[in-house]
């Protein structure tokens, strides 16, 4: 038997993107973002609202990352969605998050972070959802695994469940896509 709930914004996995940008005074700057995801085989979208510091800093730069907060740095990611930029000049450093300069984009990649796409602005649509193209995958060796590609047991992400408003972290394998539906045929 099935409980009905209504209309809810639950969508599971819910990925945790942190989104790093560059402030007019070229400080970096970073939030939590729990609504995005891709739009294309090579596009992002975020649901961003007009008075986040980040909208206002993805207009005027033209370019954003978008970092999958892991495990390993909860706090610190959790952070970053707490406390806004338009009030809280030291955000960054009081997070402990760290950041370089994209060789791709005029925007941060979060250190401690070790997955991250790199984004251009394309467009900023009438519901002012943020759409982006990503220009690259950066991915510290750290996460890799033996065949050089993306180790999910190493990356750990974490993933924002909303029923209870917490973070759950990803990474055991279940199956293999594109391939164990095929004993059904």
């Amino acid at each position: 038997m099935r409980k009905d709930f209504g209309a809810k914004p639950w969508l599971y996995p819910q990925p945790v993107l942190i989104i790093g940008t560059y402030n007019e005074d070229g400080t970096a700057d970073a939030m939590n973002a729990a609504w995005g995801g891709l739009y294309d085989s090579n596009k992002v979208v975020l649901c961003l609202s007009a008075g986040h510091k980040t909208t206002a800093n993805i207009r005027a730069q033209g370019a954003f990352t978008v970092s999958f907060a892991d495990a390993a740095h909860v706090v610190p990611c959790d952070y970053v969605g707490l406390v806004s930029a338009n009030n809280e000049s030291g955000k960054m450093e009081k997070s402990g998050l760290h950041v370089t300069k994209s060789a791709f984009v005029e925007a941060p990649l979060i250190d401690e972070l070790p997955v991250a796409l790199e984004c251009k602005l394309i467009r900023i649509n009438e519901d002012g959802n943020v759409i982006g193209e990503i220009v690259n995958v950066s991915v510290d060796e750290s996460v890799l695994g033996e065949d050089g590609n993306l180790d999910m047991a190493k990356f750990r992400p974490i993933s924002f469940e909303p029923v209870h408003n917490a973070y759950h972290v990803l990474g055991e394998k279940v199956g293999n896509a594109f391939r164990d539906g095929a004993a059904l045929k």
